[in-house]
């Protein structure tokens, strides 16, 4: 479904259903766009009613929608850069019925910046590439999401500082990035574990979820993989439709 703009330096926006038609989510019909990356995010946060959660760079809201489809009664706030997505977020809140605060802020000036309160989970879908080099030049519309300008560090420090003590940090990135995801959470984070996402079960992993525990000292624990897809010709495997139509969740 295409949404019609009321004015012409407004970007065009299409409407999407997700989690089975539960969520309705505006996103701009050129640019980045959140896909499954999202809802495995959002299906890995398993936060209780109560419970408050911020998501380092919210885009359009897709993650924080889902959250509170999955998850009713939990505070959501939101952190992202560019203002036009942020608004785009805080409509989709409207449109979902949904109380969440959106914040136009940069990860880089760090969480104190935000003044609030460390929350119970802090969540994120970093920017696959910190490197310009390593990359054709994403179009403009896509840049901020693919391209992390300070780095990866500054990503994982907001994370950090942003959860309380014994607070929950849930991360999907790039697979290859593993060891530098669980470097940076490390500095003040541990009981580790991680889930890797195959897009076929005879390739290696290209995703890993990660979630890491504030001033946690359990063991690493390597959990089972994740299937996205499978020989037969169906479009998802029956684990991977079950999370994306929310009839199933990803527990760490």
């Amino acid at each position: 479904m295409t949404v019609a703009t009321d004015t012409e330096s407004t970007p065009e926006v299409v409407e999407n259903a997700l989690l089975g038609g539960r969520v309705r989510l505006l996103q701009p019909a050129k640019g980045y766009r959140a896909g499954m990356d999202a809802a495995l995010l959002a299906a890995a946060v398993d936060a209780r009613p109560g419970q408050r959660v911020i998501e380092a760079g919210c885009g359009a809201g897709a993650v924080l929608m889902q959250i509170a489809a999955r998850s009713p009664g939990v505070s959501l706030t939101g952190l992202e850069r560019d203002p036009g997505a942020a608004d785009l977020s805080r409509r989709n809140a409207t449109l979902n019925g949904v109380e969440v605060e959106i914040l136009t802020g940069d990860v880089a000036a760090g969480f104190r910046a935000l003044d609030r309160a460390p929350f119970d989970w802090a969540v994120s879908n970093p920017p696959f590439f910190d490197d310009p080099t390593a990359l054709r030049a994403p179009s403009p519309g896509k840049h901020g999401a693919w391209m992390a300008d300070d780095g990866l560090i500054a990503w994982t420090r907001f994370l950090l500082k942003g959860v309380r003590e014994r607070g929950k940090i849930v991360v999907i990135h790039r697979a290859d990035r593993l060891a530098d995801l669980l470097a940076g959470l490390g500095e003040t984070a541990g009981s580790f574990a991680v889930r890797p996402i195959h897009a076929f079960a005879d390739e290696p992993a290209k995703r890993v979820l990660v979630q890491a525990v504030k001033t946690g000292k359990a063991p690493l624990r390597l959990l089972p993989a994740l299937v996205l897809h499978e020989r037969s010709g169906a479009k998802y495997s029956k684990e991977a439709e079950a999370i994306l139509r929310g009839e199933a969740a990803l527990p760490f």
